[in-house]
């Protein structure tokens, strides 16, 4: 198209578009409304839409349609020109002053374009421009004057195209190229020119801000603002005064845009969002940020702009995030499966009503992806397992502020969180902004120091400040920010603000405002629009009902109301007959309907429904109705604005938020065009509300108000620990954002903020003034020189219980350890939350009936109760109001006055509450008699009961009958539940009810208590409790848990020794509940204790359990220490020995003291040592020269050293294999459950290193051992364990190596090592030490240690008390050992994740994260490569290696390695660290005193000996001079451990607890024949030593008078005997030995059987009572995993699931075993053994380790019960037990393919007939059939060596039955084929350890199911492989000639049996005999359990 086509294009649509206009002015038509925007009326756009300042003065704004497309810039979509704007120019004011003439009389158009014109051509500045303009123009066009501002260039400037009237000749003369030229030159003048500067003024533009143009700079430098919208109108009555705003016009779609459609979303949106077609404009606009990106956000728009379905897009988008599919990938999809565990939504309401209504409509739309929205506010509470199912929980801001107070309660919430969604954010302006302030803050660091994501998304009301909001919440400017005028309302609103004169609260007033308000109803409904009033009371919806029908009957206008000739008004008057309100059915008829909160649910719904149809034109009702249901009307008033407020005990202004959301309801889309909203209030409020309303006050912080106690909240919650951290954490506030824009309101002054723009100073300041009030309430600790702060316990409670710090300063002053309930009452009423609660005259008299009636509790001090005859006296301040008001509460009385009603339910509310706080305040300051009123004190209010009432007030009974209890005395709940029901009946005169009442009495909750003592020393006396409930549960009354306090203290002071908080599970109703703790006894002792169990919920439900201390006999504490001579260091020449020197002298030239010391006694004598020392002061030395001692003394005897756990004898052989044993040419063997060497090894070793139970069950068949007899020097590492659990197998090894000395005359030395024990003689003598005991103290170190105790507090669970140990730990390691070496000690592998996974998001908040690394990159890079653990190579990044037995060894090693080396500085490790590996730090934390442990559910202690061992791992002798411990436990421990840690423990015998299984191996070793030898066995023992010194501890009661007397030894006898007889009547009854009368005892098949196995005589129990006949395969499996040796598999938390999830992939469900419950450590061996048959992969990898450890005891289990088996006689049986045998070794199922146990075989038999059925079919298979074989089986190539290899092995049996007599048979097994390798090593690769080749020889009669005799039999060695089996017949019925069956099974191969039939057993001559030989056992004659291989 050319340019001069285009150009007369142009000047014709000019022409026409003039003259259209012309025309159009000349018809002077009536102007359409007088807020109609001036320009532009006639084009279809929305101005609204605009962004910014781009005024579509564009070159292409005249070229057509099609083409614009193709140049409109869709980069910043936001502000695409439109393309109908005409150019400004002459031409352009000329239209616009036609049409504005037209809407003003008297002023021509011309005339007034010529004025304009001359003004903006006139060299006036623009301000003066400005105000000229305004004056001609007007105010109401603010706009237009703007545009001329800014378009003054254009519009004075001739245009080329003018279209000049007389058509003037310069439009014709151009020529061609200067047209072109001046095109040019227009199109490089706009593209070059500067933006119009309107709107600039206000700096940058964000792109999300939707404002109308005229918006300008709507903020002054101060952020106030200016004026009122354009368009308002003020107009004075003469009783109010009003201004009208109106209604801005609504806005339509922005040019280039459209409505996202439904459809055109992804699956995930379109099933959300069923039943909408498309979003509104708002969310349209929202759309592409709110669901495609992760910003934060803040939407500001009006209300019912549709700001929760924007919420509801980022809650999409964050579920999308854990959805499978993911949405954005396929957005077609439309089944997800929602990952429920990953995420949590946190959506925060203003109000719980709103939060009612948010979780319904979340809900209800997200129903159909399983997702759960629950409530979580003040009145719906969430159980933990609620809140683990919940996926988005609605909550308000304290609520939510109170979970993450805890900082670890709900830690797992927490964490989760990641959208949290904050609705009405402008309530930052009220007082309760202050909670939103702490939350944001503390989100936001939260978000830093995890580097997760959380999204923050604010909604909230146009407010002027927005950007100030949005840096708050930390939202992109330019991306999250979005801003929407009020044109974005669905229909706009109309408001009028309405001030009516008379002074406020004045009679007058109060008349004038119902006056007004039935004026503008009348209005109203003369136009038919329906009305809501909202005021602000219940009581006053009716009242307002009432005048407004007078009124109308007055004005006579009734029918304006009448609702009767409604089409529904019939149905109506049926439906209100079934309502309860009486004044609800009056209404009716006249019109009007009220509805407040107060109503029935019913009644409420009645009326919404009613006015929802348009049968009530007018509803009365209260602001609740706003908020919590969505019901529009045409027009709101709001009537009044004072609101009466509990909290500050005053009427206040109706707040903003309540007056937005009620306008909010004015307008319903469906019927009005614009809504009203009218709000009347008294004149001197009318502004305050006028220019909130229109959005004029910025919003400002409330911050600073509440700063000391959202301060202690941090500080308690340990985010805050110094005022470094302090200040930073106020800069995350609104506060900090709004000091910095608006100085001067928070007083900061103009050379402040220049000296100091970040306010640095300032924030210091506030924080420090915070902290000492803080400190001076006894709150935190401040220390004001390092400027740390630490939380106190008080301080933790207030946090905790949201207590302000003013309330806790009274507290501090008024507790006293024995006050009364008056007390207690006068004290909570002065607290800082009632200080707002005034005393109004008109309640005087109510109050002094209530205080008379029902105030049981003194009100006030003892004067003001006489008080002469005033009559207020005594409850006119605030403390007596709430102090009657809190005990009527209590009292259930009723309230009349509305006021007073309104202040007892927030009194009652926040005492409750502070109540609670009080208690365990009480409680933390021990104070016994206290905590009792208080508790009692929080139930009464909680119930509304009080004390001294019967406590079945608490259920719902008759009144009467309640009375009836109340009078009679003493008629206890102990007392009533003795009598029958009947005699209930006739006291109360109520025969039903006596019924009822037993019934109750069954389910009122009260725990009996049982009690054991044992003394540990003279100061420490552990307790044991045994809690069983009394009661019937009934989830009624007890739902799913009850918990109790449970508290001892001192009889005469009730002073509390020990607390603990104990809770009752319904699931454990019935298991043993079991406290275990230590309290420490003082002189003088008091005469008992009592143990209080007072229920936590429950009114009388208390228990006293009071222990004596009559029989308590305190031992003496005779620590014995050796001390620490001054010697001459040794120099290693001392040993003589150059060899020896040579090897010390690698690493040392001199001894050091300690071992100077001992070296003459070790070295050369033979005396038995006791040497305790602390960890890490070189024992090992001294034990290696005791045995260099026997090795010179004793040559060719043998050492043994035990130690107590498996990880020390890998240690020791580690160590002393490359270090002694080549040296010296001497063989060393380990002997542990994973490694058991043959005896020809065992023989020919000198040193033996075992654990304690190898060594037990080596020695005990001592007799036909020998080399246990060549022992000359056992050495026993870590004695002190004796107190354990394996401490009975140390004594029973001692005992036994003594007696065997004492037997065959040859001395063993003993030589026991331990920490510093506190007892040191006893164990002395026991190990018969004289000279050599030396008992160091603990500073007995090469380094100096320093141990720090932190006591943390008590926090419900165990997880959530770990993670807050986790800040102190990384603070302790940058206090104590910023660059050393550090290690953590966590209680379990879990644990070890956790903690390095937050030690690393410390280290993210720290300038440098990879602090603790220590290696190049290079060479990390090269580590992490080999790591296979994700965890560990998340935490090697960062420097932090983790360490625990659920790691596989390399990676175990290679933590080990690089921290040993220094690569790492960090170790994370679970305790068996500290025992099994020597490496020291400087620093070691031990973090947490507490292990969970499966059998109790719950968590134990550490062993005081683990902690021990932890500390000995402080401190490197190499390099620190000193080594620090840190011990983190619970403060109630803290005592504890600072006691012992440094007198260390007195070591005690566990022995009593499993005598019998020692006896009966003692029995069946023959040591052990009559009883007299088993008490004679006790007294070799230490057990025997303690008794006599510690009576108490063993449950032997002796007075204190006859300790250490003959009567006492008589008694520690008697004691002894029941012991012994108890024991062998145990074993008696497991048929493990028999007791003749006579008192002798003989060991049984059975016996031998549990010895030789070293089973439990349960396990033989067990097995034999369930034992029967043709068992199947489930059936032998599930005796196998009842051994008691599996109690002790670990089961760690939560694991109880993971079995239930295994359980459903095994072919035997975990139902099919005995119904146990999941978490029992049977049912866990059960899955994994069945697991490793199915060889599936196992869910995590601590059940890897767990797997090894259960088949590592399966083949003894199995071995023995085959024995058993065979005692018993049953063939089938034994069969499939020996089956099982095979089936784990070979990890296959009995019903697999027997090939199946080679590579690349599946499981199920194949079809084809020609395979070989089964494994000696196909090892004796021809090569043809083999290759067939293997063709058939389709076998990679890969695949075939293995599978050769494995064929191989197989072997190939020849069977043969030789020298057949009658009374034995020797069966011959040849091997055909040779063994593959030298031990006779079978195939089992899936077996953790290599098994050697094994055969049963069975001699049976099939037919009878019936097995003679069992022999084992494995290769012996040289030639060709072959065995023997000699088996003798028993000699029964031998008379008849017998055929036996002989089989031959393999104890491995699957199903691999040869069978010889039906063997000929010659008769045998007999000899006449009195028939006594025929008693020998079969098994045993036939060889069976006592023959070895």
């Amino acid at each position: 198209m050319s340019p001069a086509v285009l150009d007369s294009a142009e000047a014709r649509w000019q022409m026409q578009l003039a003259e259209m206009r012309a025309a159009l002015a000349e018809l002077k038509l009536p102007p359409v409304s007088s807020d109609e925007p001036v320009y532009g009326s006639d084009i279809d756009f929305d101005e609204d839409d605009f962004t910014s300042g781009n005024s579509g003065d564009d070159v292409w704004d005249f070229i057509s349609d099609t083409e614009e497309d193709l140049y409109s810039s869709d980069l910043n979509e936001d502000q695409i020109p439109d393309p109908n704007i005409e150019n400004y120019g002459p031409q352009w004011l000329k239209s616009k002053c036609l049409m504005f003439a037209s809407k003003k009389q008297g002023l021509s158009g011309d005339d007034f374009q010529e004025q304009i014109m001359a003004l903006l051509a006139s060299d006036s500045v623009e301000e003066e421009l400005q105000s000229t303009l305004t004056d001609i123009i007007g105010f109401d066009d603010l706009d237009f004057v703007i545009e001329l501002i800014s378009h003054r260039k254009e519009i004075t400037a001739p245009s080329p195209f003018s279209a000049k009237d007389d058509e003037s000749i310069f439009g014709k003369l151009q020529t061609k190229r200067e047209r072109e030229e001046t095109l040019r030159q227009r199109d490089y003048e706009h593209k070059h020119a500067t933006l119009g500067p309107s709107l600039n003024r206000d700096g940058p533009q964000y792109p999300h801000v939707y404002k109308a143009h005229s918006a300008g700079n709507i903020l002054d430098s101060r952020g106030k603002k200016y004026g009122l919208p354009a368009g308002h109108v003020r107009t004075e009555h003469d009783k109010y005064e009003e201004y009208s705003i109106p209604a801005a016009k609504v806005g339509t779609i922005g040019v280039g845009r459209k409505l996202v459609k439904i459809s055109e979303m992804d699956g995930l949106c379109r099933r959300t969002f069923k039943g909408y077609k498309s979003l509104n404009r708002m969310q349209s606009l929202v759309y592409p940020v709110a669901y495609q990106t992760s910003e934060n956000m803040l939407i500001c728009a009006p209300t019912g702009a549709g700001k929760t379905d924007a919420a509801m897009l980022t809650v999409l988008h964050a579920i999308g995030q854990n959805i499978t599919p993911n949405p954005a990938e396929e957005p077609e999809a439309s089944d997800f499966v929602v990952n429920t565990e990953d995420f949590k939504i946190v959506y925060i309401a203003p109000m719980k009503a709103l939060a009612a209504e948010i979780t319904q409509k979340l809900g209800s739309r997200l129903s159909w992806l399983g997702i759960q929205v629950r409530e979580l506010t003040g009145d719906m509470h969430l159980t933990k397992k609620e809140i683990v199912q919940t996926q988005i929980i609605v909550t308000t801001p304290e609520k939510w502020d109170v979970v993450t107070r805890k900082g670890t309660g709900d830690t797992e919430l927490v964490q989760k969180v990641r959208l949290l969604i904050i609705d009405e954010v402008h309530m930052l302006h009220d007082d309760r902004g202050a909670v939103l302030e702490s939350l944001v803050a503390r989100t936001e660091r939260q978000v830093e120091s995890t580097q997760s994501l959380i999204r923050i998304v604010g909604l909230s009301a146009t407010l002027p400040n927005y950007v100030d909001v949005a840096d708050f919440l930390k939202v992109n400017r330019y991306a999250g920010l979005f801003y929407f005028d009020a044109s974005f309302r669905p229909v706009p609103l109309e408001q009028h603000f309405i001030g009516v004169k008379g002074k406020a609260g004045t009679r007058t007033s109060r008349d004038n405002i119902d006056t007004t308000a039935f004026e503008k109803v009348r209005e109203m409904l003369e136009k038919d629009h329906q009305i809501m009033v909202f005021v602000h009371s219940r009581k006053d919806t009716q009242n307002t009902a009432k005048m407004l029908y007078e009124k109308a009957v007055e004005q006579v206008c009734v029918d304006l109301f009448d609702p009767s000739n409604h089409p529904q008004y019939e149905a109506a008057v049926k439906l209100i007959q079934s309502s309860k309100g009486r004044e609800l059915r009056d209404l009716l008829p006249k019109g009007i309907g009220i509805h407040h909160a107060g109503m029935a649910r019913s009644d409420r719904n009645l009326m919404e429904k009613l006015f929802g149809n348009g049968v009530l034109k007018v509803l009365c009702c209260t602001a609740t109705l706003a908020w919590g249901v969505n019901l529009p009307a045409a027009a709101v008033i709001i009537k009044g604005t004072q609101v009466y407020s509990a909290q500050d005990g005053k009427f206040i202004d109706l707040g903003i938020l309540d007056v937005l959301q009620i306008f909010g309801r004015a307008g319903r889309p469906q019927f009005e065009d614009t809504g009203i909203g009218m709000i009347c209030t008294t004149q001197d409020k009318l502004h305050h509300y006028l220019s909130a309303v229109t959005a004029q006050v910025p919003i400002e912080s409330r911050f600073s108000k509440h700063l000391v106690d959202n301060l202690n909240a941090e500080v308690a919650l340990g985010t805050v620990t110094s005022v470094q951290e302090a200040v930073q954490w106020l800069g995350y506030s609104y506060l900090f954002v709004r000091m910095q824009r608006n100085p001067l309101a928070y007083g900061i002054d103009w050379a402040e903020q220049r000296d100091d723009p970040t306010l640095v100073q300032r924030r210091r300041q506030l924080v420090i003034q915070a902290a000492r009030t803080l400190r001076n309430n006894q709150m935190i600790i401040f220390n004001e020189t390092t400027e740390e702060l630490r939380s106190k316990d008080v301080g933790r409670i207030a946090s905790q219980y949201y207590i302000l710090h003013t309330s806790i300063e009274i507290f501090n002053l008024m507790m006293k350890p024995l006050s009364t309930e008056a007390d207690v009452l006068m004290m909570i009423a002065m607290s800082g939350e009632f200080d707002n609660i005034q005393f109004r005259e008109n309640e005087a008299k109510e109050l002094k009936d209530l205080r008379l009636e029902k105030s049981p509790c003194q009100v006030g001090s003892k004067k003001d109760e006489k008080g002469g005859d005033d009559e207020k006296k005594g409850f006119d301040t605030p403390q007596a109001k709430t102090n009657i008001l809190l005990q009527s509460y209590i009292s259930q009385a009723y309230i009349e006055d509305f006021a007073l009603a309104n202040d007892s339910n927030y009194i009652a509310q926040q005492s409750a509450r502070i109540c609670r706080a009080l208690f365990m305040i009480a409680l933390n300051r021990r104070w016994g008699h206290q905590c009792l009123v208080l508790l009692s004190l929080c139930k009464s209010i909680e119930k509304r009961v009080w004390a001294f009432q019967h406590p079945l007030h608490q259920f719902e009974l008759p009144k009467p009958v309640l009375n009836q209890l109340d009078t009679k005395d003493a008629v206890s709940i102990e007392t009533l539940r003795d009598m029958e029901p009947a005699e209930i009946g006739s006291m109360v005169h109520n025969f039903a009810a006596g019924k009822t009442i037993s019934k109750i009495l069954d389910n009122f909750p009260t725990i009996s208590i049982e009690s054991e003592i044992a003394p540990l020393n003279r100061d420490v006396l552990r307790i044991r409790l045994y809690l069983t409930p009394d009661f019937r549960w009934n989830d009624r009354y007890h739902g799913t848990s009850e918990s109790y306090w449970i508290w001892v203290e001192n009889s005469e002071t009730s002073e509390i020794y020990h607390h603990e908080f104990f809770i009752l599970n319904r699931r454990k109703l019935y298991d043993d509940h079991e406290l275990n703790f230590t309290i420490p006894l003082s002189d003088p002792l008091p005469t008992q204790i009592y143990v209080r169990a007072v229920s936590d919920r429950w009114l009388g439900a208390e228990t006293v359990h009071a222990i004596s201390f009559q029989h308590l006999i305190r031992p003496d504490t005779e620590s014995v220490y050796t001390d620490l001579l001054n010697l001459q260091p040794l120099p290693i020449s001392a040993l003589k020995n150059p060899s020896l020197e040579e090897i010390y002298g690698k690493r040392f030239q001199f001894f050091n003291p300690m071992q100077t010391q001992l070296f003459h006694c070790l070295y050369h004598t033979p005396a038995n040592v006791l040497l305790g020392s602390p960890t890490g002061s070189g024992k090992t030395i001294a034990c290696e020269l005791a045995m260099w001692w026997a090795f010179r003394e004793k040559p060719g005897s043998k050492v043994v050293y035990i130690a107590p756990m498996k990880a020390l004898v890998r240690e020791r052989v580690k160590d002393w294999g490359s270090r002694l044993t080549r040296q010296m040419g001497l063989k060393l063997v380990e002997l542990t459950g994973d490694n058991t060497p043959d005896t020809r090894t065992i023989r020919d070793a000198d040193i033996i290193v075992t654990t304690p139970e190898k060594w037990d069950g080596i020695s005990r068949s001592w007799q036909t051992r020998s080399y246990v007899k060549q022992v000359s020097l056992v050495i026993i590492d870590e004695i002190h364990l004796l107190g354990g659990d394996r401490g009975p197998i140390l004594e029973i090894i001692v005992s036994r190596m003594n007696y065997i000395a004492a037997q065959s005359n040859n001395s063993v030395r003993l030589m026991g090592m331990s920490t510093a024990c506190a007892n040191a003689m006893d164990l002395g003598n026991w190990l018969g030490v004289k000279e050599g005991l030396f008992n160091f103290r603990h500073s007995v170190r090469p380094v100096p240690l320093e141990t720090f105790i932190d006591g943390f507090p008590e926090v419900r669970g165990f997880c959530p008390l770990m993670q807050s140990m986790n800040r102190p730990t990384f603070l302790a390691i940058k206090a104590h050992s910023p660059d050393k070496p550090v290690i953590v000690f966590v209680a379990s592998r879990r644990q070890t994740r956790l903690t390095a996974k937050d030690l690393i998001n410390f280290c993210g908040m720290e300038d440098n994260p990879r602090r603790f690394v220590k290696m190049s990159e290079e060479d990390l890079q090269l580590n992490l490569s080999r790591v296979k653990d994700d965890a560990l190579k998340e935490a090697l990044s960062f420097g932090i290696g983790l360490h625990h037995a659920g790691l596989v060894e390399s990676d175990r090693s290679l933590s080990e390695e690089l921290f040993a080396n220094n690569k790492i500085q960090i170790l994370v490790a679970t305790s068996t660290l500290a025992w099994g590996v020597n490496l020291p730090a400087h620093l070691v934390v031990v973090k947490g005193t507490q292990y969970f442990d499966a059998k109790i559910e719950g968590y134990k202690d550490m062993d005081l000996t683990d902690v021990l061992q932890m500390l000995g791992r402080a401190g490197r002798p190499q390099f620190d001079t000193s080594g620090i411990a840190r011990i983190f436990t619970q403060d109630s421990k803290k005592a504890f451990y600072k006691h012992f840690l440094h007198t260390g423990f007195p070591v005690e015998s566990s022995l009593h607890n499993v005598l019998d299984n020692h006896l009966g191996a003692e029995v069946s070793a023959e040591t052990i024949t009559t009883k007299q030898d088993a008490l004679d066995y006790l007294t070799w023992t230490f057990f025997f030593r303690r008794l006599h010194k510690n009576p108490s501890y063993y449950g032997l009661e002796i007075s204190v008078e006859e300790h250490n007397t003959i009567t006492a030894q008589q008694l520690a006898n008697d004691y002894m005997i029941g012991m012994v007889d108890k024991s062998l009547g145990e074993l008696a009854e497991s048929k493990c030995l028999e007791i003749h009368p006579n008192g002798n005892v003989d060991s049984t098949p059975l016996g031998k059987i549990m010895s030789y196995y070293y089973l439990s005589h349960k396990t033989i129990r067990h097995l034999v009572s369930h034992a029967t006949r043709n068992a199947t395969f489930a059936d032998v499996l599930s005796w196998m995993s009842s051994a008691i040796e599996y109690d002790e598999l670990p089961v760690r938390h939560n694991e109880d699931l993971i079995n239930a999830e295994l359980s459903k992939n095994l072919p035997i469900p975990a139902s099919a075993f005995d119904n146990l419950p999941m978490w029992d450590p049977h049912v866990k061996a059960f899955l994994l053994l069945q697991a490793h048959m199915s060889r599936i992969d196992l869910p995590i990898t601590d059940y890897v380790g767990d797997q090894t450890s259960v088949l590592d005891q399966a083949i003894r289990i199995i071995q023995a019960s085959i024995d058993v088996l065979t005692e018993l006689g049953y063939l089938s049986s034994c069969m499939q037990m020996i089956t099982l045998l095979q089936c784990i070794k070979s990890a296959r199922w009995p019903t697999d393919y027997p090939l199946s146990i080679f590579p690349s075989v599946s499981v199920t038999s194949p079809s084809d007939k020609n395979l070989p059925p089964s494994l000696q079919e196909f090892s004796a298979a021809s090569e043809a059939t083999y290759q067939r074989t293997i063709s058939s089986f389709k076998i990679s190539p890969s695949q075939l060596p293995r599978f050769e290899k494995a064929a191989v092995m197989i072997p190939i049996l020849n069977i043969g039955v030789q020298d057949v007599t009658a009374v034995s048979i020797t069966v011959t097994l040849n091997r055909q084929n040779p063994l593959t390798d030298k031990d006779g090593k079978m195939y089992a690769p899936r077996f953790p350890k290599s098994q050697n080749e094994g055969w049963f020889v069975i001699l049976c009669k099939e037919d009878k199911d019936e097995i003679v005799a069992i022999k084992r039999a494995g290769w012996s060695s040289g030639g060709k492989p072959s065995a023997r089996a000699v088996i003798k017949l028993p000699e029964d019925d031998l008379a008849e000639g017998r055929r036996l069956d002989v089989w031959v099974v393999s104890d491995g191969y699957l199903g691999m049996v040869y069978k010889l039939q039906a063997v000929e057993i010659p008769y045998v001559m007999t000899v006449a005999d009195d028939g006594k030989k025929g008693k020998e056992s079969k098994g045993n004659v036939g060889g069976g359990s006592t023959v070895a291989w």
